[in-house]
């Protein structure tokens, strides 16, 4: 199995990145025989639109993967960017990618349906996805739910270039990430920086402790027991807890007679408890610049040498390169 995935790096990483995503594509990294991790900075290119912010996201990105456990000696780590030849596969891939196709993508179609102006490069955005995916030879992507349509895309262009021109991409399947831990923000609506709910993995533990203990909670008194399953606190505090610190949890909420200032201190000293370690690690990252540019360096160095194999196939295959 070779798996590859990005991640934008349009802000720091927050619960819902870890618990929804990035945790458990470090567990991959066990299982799978070759894994590729890029921080997609072309794509972050549609958002981030400040040279200096743009290029600290991608270096605190890489930090923050590293510091949260993803092995070098594992795993291949690199920036998109440096990898060209991802590019120009990009490149032969949209001369046959048909706009309907691409009209027909989410992030597009919902910011049309907004009202909002879409620029080329968010239009193109699955085309580029697609390059990244079969520059690698790529067999398994971890994705969400929402992303599956993006590995359809990928598998429609592989199929159509290779019916084209003759066997020349592996068609990569989607490996739907397990969803059923459920983060909500601190305002109990879906955690993303859209929204501006978020809690951050790296965020200092006493500013972390204040945003947790202004969390939106219910008016209901003290007294008066509170049904655990449909409260996004409880949901909070169930990321870090075992199984018994859940139980317990669970029974004094149905019990009554405690308030929710309780469970925001229980969930600070877990979440600060829970990221001590990766919040170590990268102090010592952040203090070592070069080791962190050596780890990516040879990471891109690995990663273009397979996507300037399959990038020549390409070519070949089009009649680009003899």
């Amino acid at each position: 199995m070779r798996v590859l995935s990005g991640i934008q790096p349009t802000g720091r990483f927050h619960w819902g990145n870890y618990f929804g995503a990035i945790r458990q594509y470090i567990d991959l990294q066990d299982e799978a025989e070759d894994a590729f991790y890029f921080i997609a900075n072309l794509h972050a290119l549609t958002t981030v639109r400040d040279a200096k912010e743009l290029w600290q996201l991608t270096i605190d990105a890489a930090i923050d993967l590293l510091a949260l456990g993803l092995d070098p000696d594992r795993a291949t780590l690199f920036i998109q960017s440096d990898v060209p030849e991802v590019s120009e596969l990009c490149w032969l891939l949209m001369t046959g990618a048909p706009m309907g196709l691409l009209e027909r993508c989410h992030a597009y179609k919902d910011k049309k349906a907004r009202g909002l102006s879409a620029d080329t490069g968010l239009f193109a955005y699955p085309v580029l996805q697609a390059a990244d995916i079969l520059a690698y030879d790529s067999d398994t992507v971890p994705v969400g739910e929402d992303q599956v349509q993006h590995i359809e895309v990928t598998r429609d262009l592989a199929a159509s270039f290779n019916h084209q021109f003759g066997e020349t991409f592996v068609l990569p399947k989607a490996k739907v990430l397990e969803t059923s831990a459920r983060v909500p923000g601190t305002d109990g609506e879906k955690m993303s920086k859209s929204y501006g709910n978020t809690l951050e993995v790296f965020e200092d533990p006493k500013h972390l402790r204040k945003q947790i203990m202004r969390i939106v909670t219910d008016s209901r008194p003290m007294e008066a027991p509170k049904a655990p399953e449909t409260d996004h606190l409880f949901q909070l505090y169930c990321l870090f807890a075992d199984d018994a610190q859940r139980g317990q949890m669970a029974d004094t909420y149905r019990r009554g007679g405690f308030g929710y200032g309780e469970v925001k201190k229980a969930l600070s000293e877990l979440a600060t408890d829970y990221f001590v370690e990766a919040r170590e690690r990268r102090s010592q990252l952040e203090a070592d610049p070069r080791q962190v540019r050596e780890i990516l360096g040879d990471g891109a160095a690995k990663a273009r040498k397979k996507a300037a194999d399959v990038l020549l196939r390409a070519q070949r295959a089009c009649g680009v390169k003899p």
